[in-house]
């Protein structure tokens, strides 16, 4: 094999809500793509929104080590000491490119921009307006065909980001799917609005997958596949209620899909406990590149390449600071519990600015609208759904006891900032309509 391409496919707010992880969308390209490769069942984000989780797939480290522990465009940023994925390749030799949606930045504090691009260690970047996938497709084509038959004398890197599925979805309604075949998520409720919020999500995934189809026959025109490790996955659960912005499974769930002929077996399925910080450390082995030292991840190349048995990880954190809102919560999830804390009154259920304004947001503000609880805790064995919390249930006050000190002997190991107090932020300023018109969670304004 004359080089290790890496083809790295992100989108935006996706989970898992996929085919071939058995939601009801049609999804023909990505399903190809995992009966191909390997795909991944519990692989999971430290963060529920954009820039701190894919922070973390650059760094291989928690939000809190990293430093972006909001949103870039509100202003925060990746410490400029950090080591991220581009650079290690680009270091020893990958031309590392950019191409489309990317929502990180690196020692930009208070900048307000969406991604630092070439600081990020990126030597190409190819902008596309809009990033939408059909575009973003187009694009990647063109770069693998100045590559086709290798052509060339350095591997590529290539992180390809797509706009979708990031609300709103009404331009994706000639796509939707029609509404009374829609089947809601079991957290979400079965009404009309959810249902055609559904539906108008299914267009986006849609889209989404036919670019994603357009890119894979792009790299096998270009007598490319056999030489490329082909990564597809996305940064947190869907834009829907008890989803993302929370730390309910819903909204930690990240699809991984990973294909490489020859390298890695296809059809095989891997349920093993994984989280996003893991990805970079797997990739550097893969590419035969040292890997950093002090990372919170571990590569789990071993475990998908050479069969090893032994479990990656039997835990990994969780935390929320800054969204579009102040709404501070730190946990962690075992193979079988979830701990959370929560460091400020605020909403049992919290929702980004975009989901409270959806439709389905409209239709449970009046049962998430509640004021939440400092601690809980759930057995996911016996509630999947994370609906019974069991912080005051005696019979499970060894296991609170246990988890409680986990995260506090983390927080304090990461030098979390919480443990100073309130950490400032700002707010996006579109929330104030939603305090004048009476339909946000409290009193308090901006």
């Amino acid at each position: 094999m004359p080089f290790k391409n890496i083809l790295f496919m992100i989108s935006h707010d996706t989970g898992r809500y996929l085919g071939c992880y058995g939601k009801p969308v049609q999804t023909p390209a990505i399903d190809k793509l995992a009966e191909q490769g390997i795909r991944f069942d519990r692989y999971f984000c430290p963060a529920p929104q954009c820039s701190p989780s894919r922070g973390s797939i650059l760094t291989g480290l928690y939000p809190q080590n990293h430093g972006m522990i909001g949103l870039s465009h509100l202003g925060f940023s990746m410490r400029e000491t950090i080591t991220t994925l581009p650079m290690c390749l680009g270091k020893a030799g990958y031309e590392t490119a950019l191409i489309g949606f990317s929502h990180e930045t690196i020692g930009e504090p208070e900048s307000r921009i969406t991604s630092s691009t070439y600081k990020l260690g990126y030597e190409k970047v190819v902008p596309v307006p809009g990033d939408r996938a059909p575009d973003v497709a187009e694009r990647v084509a063109d770069f693998l065909k100045e590559r086709a038959g290798g052509n060339g004398n350095r591997p590529f890197f290539a992180s390809v980001g797509f706009f979708e599925t990031h609300r709103d979805f009404y331009e994706y309604e000639p796509a939707a799917d029609p509404e009374d075949r829609i089947t809601p998520p079991p957290y979400l409720p079965n009404t009309p609005n959810v249902r055609k919020d559904l539906a108008l999500l299914h267009g986006s995934v849609k889209t989404l997958d036919k670019a994603v189809g357009r890119i894979l026959e792009a790299l096998e025109a270009a007598g490319l596949a056999e030489n490329t490790l082909v990564i597809y996955t996305t940064d947190h659960g869907i834009a829907f209620p008890r989803a993302k912005g929370t730390l309910m499974d819903a909204g930690l769930e990240t699809a991984l899909i990973m294909r490489h002929p020859g390298y890695l077996e296809s059809g095989l399925v891997v349920d093993d406990l994984l989280c996003n910080v893991d990805l970079m450390p797997t990739l550097l082995e893969y590419a035969g590149v040292p890997i950093p030292e002090g990372l919170d991840g571990e590569s789990f190349w071993g475990k998908i390449a050479n069969k090893a048995e032994a479990p990656v990880r039997d835990h990994f954190f969780a935390e929320l600071t800054w969204h579009d809102w102040y709404h501070p919560m730190r946990g962690v999830r075992t193979e079988r519990y979830k701990y959370i804390r929560n460091f400020e009154d605020g909403p049992s259920v919290y929702l980004p600015l975009d989901i409270h304004r959806s439709l389905s947001g409209q239709d449970v503000r009046e049962e998430y609208y509640k004021p939440n609880v400092p601690e809980e805790l759930y057995d996911l064995e016996n509630d999947p759904l994370e609906r019974h919390n069991l912080a005051d249930d005696e019979n499970y006050r060894e296991v609170l006891e246990e988890l409680r000190a986990k995260v506090e002997d983390w927080m304090k190991r990461t030098n979390d900032r919480l443990l100073g107090g309130k950490v400032p932020g700002t707010a996006a300023p579109e929330w104030q309509e939603q305090f004048d018109n009476g339909t946000a969670y409290g009193a308090k304004r901006p």
